[in-house]
């Protein structure tokens, strides 16, 4: 078992009771910080349609500009997730707010007039998705465990900064310019950045890890649950990020609707899947994580395959996309609570950073696959078909494997 220590500062409050409502203020505060920084991962989704007009990119590179951020948000939890089991959320939630403002800056200001801009400072935007993987074991570690599912699916709320990306990012453009809501967004990190170092505090008596890092994630990706998650992040959560990034083109290329309208309607199945976060990882606390995950991932099964046939908009498509939103939602909560279940403490960060890693991979590749699927066959069907397989092959993991893993867990 790993060698721990009280964090740096837990002295005597160690293993007491944290004072009255401090864990919920914690909470809240972790869930801003989220929810900033993802505004600012997402920031180039909604310029994506007008960048591919005003560059002449093809539907592949338009796809990539979207899924740059998202991959190197993606892979960049792996570290941040073990170096907030050893340095604390506070630490970390001001590390990563801080480091975000620099690409967040370049690109409104200097990097939006080429591609190859465009596509270096996506790179570096991708930093700010990697607080996710510093909020979970933060929030975690200020709850008990039957209440780890509620709290984790509330900071996951903080998701829905990329509906405020998508709500605002265009229309500050067409009033005040390009670089008006990357100026915005730095400020705010900005002010995030001071208020997490000087409020934020670190869960009284936090174990921490003394190993080196290599040595934790090697421990890490020797866990079957850490697999087992990252397989179902990679498809309720991968599922949100990638209609979350690419539906707006989506929409645009099959329906014809204006990019205002497209974006809009983008921000409507973000804040769904946001709502219904929380109540996946609530419902997971007091039903299964198993059977939430094995009921969303149905959902979304019949969702894209209604989907695929190309129904009106309106009704049939409109429902099918909401659905699928209520249970990416779903799913991504109750992931956590699935990890918060299985995880020691000492190891939520470590294996949140690999589930993390894979939910946002999930949400990388998508994206590719229908702006290719598109530019070769005009048509998204294949990619949706697509989906629909990955999610009923999911269903049955979680059924199956998971469930026997999960109850083993339970009696060993």
């Amino acid at each position: 078992m790993a060698e721990v220590r009280p964090a740096p500062g837990a002295g005597p409050a160690a293993g007491k009771a944290a004072p009255i409502g401090r864990p919920v203020v914690m909470l809240v505060l972790a869930t801003a910080g989220f929810a900033l920084n993802f505004w600012a991962w997402a920031l180039l989704s909604p310029l994506g349609p007008r960048f591919q007009d005003e560059l002449g990119l093809s539907a592949f590179q338009q796809a990539l500009l979207v899924a740059v951020p998202v991959v190197v948000g993606s892979v960049g939890r792996i570290p941040v997730g073990a170096l907030t089991d050893r340095y604390g959320g506070r630490a970390m939630f001001a590390a990563v707010s801080l480091a975000t403002i620099v690409p967040v800056l370049f690109l409104g200001f200097a990097g939006h007039s080429s591609l190859t801009a465009l596509l270096v400072g996506g790179f570096f935007l991708g930093i700010g998705g990697t607080a996710f993987a510093v909020g979970v074991p933060f929030v975690n570690a200020w709850f008990p465990p039957e209440r780890q599912g509620l709290a984790t699916g509330v900071f996951g709320a903080g998701m829905g900064g990329t509906a405020i990306s998508a709500l605002t990012t265009v229309r500050l453009v067409d009033a005040r310019g390009t670089a008006f809501p990357f100026a915005v967004t730095a400020v705010l990190l900005a002010v995030y950045a001071a208020v997490a170092w000087t409020v934020l505090r670190d869960a009284p008596g936090r174990a921490v890890p003394r190993e080196p890092l290599s040595r934790r994630l090697a421990e890490t990706c020797r866990m079957a649950v850490t697999w087992q998650a990252s397989l179902l992040y990679a498809v309720g959560f991968g599922g949100y990020v990638a209609f979350s990034v690419y539906l707006p083109t989506y929409l645009k290329n099959q329906y014809g609707l204006g990019q205002t309208d497209a974006a809009n309607r983008m921000a409507g199945f973000v804040l769904l899947a946001v709502v219904m976060r929380p109540i996946g990882g609530w419902l997971s606390d007091r039903i299964d994580p198993v059977r939430v995950l094995t009921a969303a991932l149905a959902v979304v099964t019949v969702g894209a395959a209604i989907q695929a046939f190309a129904p009106p908009l309106l009704p049939l498509g409109t429902v099918a996309f909401l659905a699928m939103a209520a249970a990416l939602g779903a799913a991504s909560g109750a992931t956590f609570a699935l990890v918060a279940r299985l995880v020691p403490g000492n190891r939520v960060g470590a294996v949140t950073g690999v589930v993390g890693a894979a939910g946002g991979l999930g949400g990388f590749v998508p994206p590719l696959v229908m702006g290719l699927i598109y530019g070769t066959f005009g048509t998204y069907a294949a990619g949706l078909d697509l989906l629909a397989v990955v999610a009923a092959a999911s269903a049955l993991f979680t059924g199956t494997v998971v469930r026997r893993a999960a109850a083993g867990r339970r009696t060993g």
